[in-house]
């Protein structure tokens, strides 16, 4: 920006301003100017933008000798620098299609041709730094006993192998949670079958303790328990018993009642019968045999209780 100085309009402007029409920078601070501003000193179209025509330098020898300075002759094991051509393309010429030109006529818009050209660029490059690597003693392999530092410090890889160890941790403690969960489940599954099965034999051992109160059974095998269960679990599972008949119930009733039909002279002697005296006994005949106890005909004593004994039997049960 370039102050026209003679746009001012009076000399007191030019005392503070000072004359810069030909220079490129003005030398005030812009404190001055802000100053100047705030004195109404400045007033809008008094400073005005010049455009000065840029002037080209073309210095030659400063240039040179710049380039010089720059240059330094440096051997090559400091440089590394290698210009090369692509390498020969064996595989275009094992399948018989025509190579590219090795001077880098290469269609730019080709991706895989112009990837390819850099590749065996490279490869050529790499077979000529190589034997001038061995030559200068510099080693291109690296050692057995090579120690690399790590990116990262000893104190960081703790830390990350500590959080490591910590999430492994909550993995496992999450599986456990997990398998006691479902061991609880199949516990309590078990836990629930256990008693229903005790509550099942409680009522199958109830029924078979009735049906003996009662006179309708006299086994007691509902006394042996776990004995019993034990064998039949020993001896496979029950078959059921696919035979028609009357059932244990039907046939303590017919054996106490008889069979119903005609029962009118049942009960009559026969000539064999009244000639039969192989079951008399004088003892039981005469009442002088037995403990005491109510004799029924033929001295027998009979088994089955009163009519008052057997309400408080079923009362009970």
């Amino acid at each position: 920006m370039v102050i026209d100085s003679r746009t001012m309009e009076s000399a007191e402007e030019d005392a503070l301003l000072g004359e810069e029409s030909e220079e490129e920078h003005s030398d005030l601070s812009d404190g001055e100017l802000q100053e100047a501003f705030a004195k109404g000193l400045l007033k809008p179209g008094m400073n005005v933008l010049v455009d000065e025509p840029k002037k080209c330098v073309n210095n030659v020898e400063g240039m040179k000798q710049c380039l010089a300075d720059f240059r330094k002759d440096l051997p090559w094991t400091e440089r590394l620098d290698l210009t090369n051509l692509p390498a020969e393309d064996v595989l275009s010429k094992v399948e018989g299609k025509v190579p590219n030109a090795a001077n880098g006529d290469v269609n730019v818009d080709d991706d895989f041709q112009r990837e390819m050209f850099f590749y065996r660029q490279a490869q050529a490059t790499v077979l000529e730094a190589l034997p001038l690597l061995k030559k200068n003693g510099i080693a291109t392999k690296r050692p057995d006993d090579y120690f690399a530092e790590m990116a990262k410090s000893d104190q960081h890889m703790q830390k990350i192998r500590q959080k490591l160890i910590s999430k492994q941790m909550m993995m496992e403690k999450s599986e456990k949670a997990k398998k006691l969960r479902e061991q609880r489940k199949f516990g309590k599954k078990v836990q629930v079958e256990v008693i229903q099965k005790r509550q099942k034999e409680k009522k199958a051992m109830m029924n078979a303790v009735k049906k003996y109160q009662k006179g309708m059974t006299d086994k007691l095998d509902f006394l042996e328990g776990d004995k019993k269960a034990g064998k039949d679990s020993s001896q496979g599972p029950k078959k059921v018993s696919n035979k028609k008949g009357p059932n244990a119930k039907r046939k303590y009733k017919d054996q106490k009642f008889g069979f119903g039909g005609k029962k009118s002279g049942k009960k009559w002697n026969t000539k064999e019968s009244f000639n039969d005296v192989s079951s008399f006994r004088a003892k039981v005949a005469h009442a002088k045999g037995g403990k005491g106890g109510k004799k029924g005909k033929g001295g027998k004593q009979n088994k089955r209780p009163g009519k008052s004994v057997r309400k408080k039997m079923k009362s009970r049960s």
